[in-house]
């Protein structure tokens, strides 16, 4: 992603007119009007004291746990927020739509240039430039989202072990809150966007000045933003309609359970005591068989599902012709990962993603690819599939230099030990078994048949020095 312009942390200013007078309309004032309102919203949410609160929170809690939770998953959790926050700074957002909205009429212009029929506003380069800012602020919003969910999640698995409670008690409020007040203003920046397109399409009919060429900017910032569009869905607590309709529902569930109260008093009034109750099943049936029928009902079409999803993907990997399609389609992946709990894949894929994002970067720099993106397929078809084995990606270069450094070792001792035999003469010794079958007969344990072959193999070596004994003998007779 640090080729994307709205990846950049200075985006270059466009050296052109930063307003232009066009003809108005009430259709354009109103677009101007409800431009400035979302401007404002956003502003607000930048500036407001509670935030600016949280922050200095968090940097004060890095600056006390610096020593003492240096290697703490949490503490890392906390430095990845305070990482985005600063990115968010040097943005300098807020500098940028307070610019916009000084360019745009206030209440008092835009009433004298209806009367005149023209007036300024914003030129095309300007908000070309500034919806690119949205993008980009759109994109770190979404990963300060989920870098304050990890934490959240790493902090509330220290409090369950009791660990440090208080500390993670304020560290997660503190999450909780910076969460809302972050999605906030990315739900603000989404409708801020929208209003923006409306008045460019408006100035780029009336005066075209086009600023970005090689590019063409995305119709909403739901669709810029992929598999992380659910943050912007709205919760069922805000919607005026679900009220309505958790309403009716609630009042047709008593309306069922007064009928159904009303049946049980009936038939206790026709019950009669004396009457044997027949039974479809016996009173000391096991319902064990039963309940594992039901779960195996119910395996069946998750693991339809899943082997679905699974075949999916793959065709996928295989259609896809460059590394920003496969990146694509790889975070998509390890969401559904993430919310299918399969933890093994998810980081074999978050591993892949890396890779992909490297080899991203080579290719809009224009190198050649497509070799390493036809192994690339191959290892993403192999993560997916549980038969296959893992590829060779996988393994660290710390550990394959290990490997191939004990390999070398050993083999480098084993030549030392053959030349040592051979400078020698030294042989080696019998097998195991044939020591201690000697040893046992030796000591009178062994049976007829060992006893037998520990004789046969002794009795060379006894024939041997008897022949000696006999030599020696003949040649001292003689006199030698």
């Amino acid at each position: 992603m640090a080729g994307e312009p709205w990846n950049r942390v200075n985006i270059p200013f466009p050296s052109a007119a930063s307003t232009v007078d066009i003809q108005f309309s009430t259709q354009r004032v109103a677009n101007v009007k409800t431009m400035s309102v979302e401007i404002e919203k956003v502003l607000i949410l930048l500036r407001s004291e509670i935030f600016q609160t949280e922050i200095r929170v968090l940097y004060e809690l890095l600056y006390i746990l610096n020593n003492s939770f240096r290697g703490n998953k949490t503490f890392k959790g906390l430095q990845q927020v305070e990482q985005c926050i600063n990115r968010l700074k040097i943005m300098k957002l807020d500098a940028a739509l307070q610019e916009l909205a000084d360019l745009c009429p206030n209440k008092i212009q835009r009433a004298l240039s209806i009367k005149r029929g023209h007036g300024h506003v914003p030129s095309q380069p300007m908000l070309e430039w500034t919806c690119l800012k949205l993008l980009g602020a759109a994109q770190l919003l979404s990963c300060t989202l989920t870098r304050c969910s990890r934490a959240f999640t790493l902090s509330k698995q220290q409090m369950k072990w009791e660990e440090f409670v208080i500390l993670n008690v304020v560290i997660t409020s503190m999450l909780s809150r910076l969460w809302v007040i972050f999605r906030g203003m990315l739900v603000s920046l989404s409708t801020l966007y929208l209003r923006l397109l409306e008045l460019l399409r408006d100035v780029a009919h009336a005066q075209p000045m086009p600023y970005l060429t090689d590019i063409s900017l995305p119709a909403n910032i739901a669709q810029f933003l992929g598999p992380y569009a659910f943050i912007l869905k709205k919760h069922p607590a805000h919607d005026p309609t679900a009220k309505h309709q958790k309403v009716k529902r609630d009042r047709r569930r008593k309306a069922s359970v007064k009928v159904i109260n009303k049946k049980e008093q009936k038939w206790k009034m026709k019950e009669d005591l004396g009457v044997s109750v027949e039974r479809s099943l016996p009173i000391e049936a096991d319902v064990k068989p039963l309940f594992k029928i039901v779960k195996k009902v119910k395996s069946i079409p998750e693991e339809s599902h899943k082997s679905h999803k699974k075949q999916k993907f793959k065709k996928q990997v295989r259609e896809a012709q460059t590394f920003a399609n496969m990146s694509a389609h790889l975070e998509e992946r390890i969401v559904w990962c993430r919310s299918q709990r399969m933890r093994k894949e998810k980081r074999l894929l978050s591993f892949l993603r890396l890779k992909c994002q490297k080899m991203k970067n080579l290719e809009t720099a224009g190198y050649n690819v497509r070799r390493k993106l036809q192994s690339f397929r191959r290892e993403v078809c192999s993560v997916s599939s549980p038969e296959g084995s893992v590829p060779k990606t996988f393994l660290s270069p710390v550990a394959t230099r290990r490997k191939a450094r004990l390999r070398s070792r050993v083999q480098s001792l084993r030549r030392r030990m053959v030349s040592s035999r051979v400078r020698t003469g030294v042989k080696r010794r019998g097998p195991v078994g044939k020591q201690k079958e000697t040893e046992l007969s030796a000591a009178g344990v062994l049976t007829d048949d060992q006893q037998r072959k520990a004789a046969h193999n002794v009795t060379p070596q006894m024939s041997d020095f008897d022949t000696h004994d006999d030599i020696d003998d003949i040649f001292a007779s003689v006199g030698l």
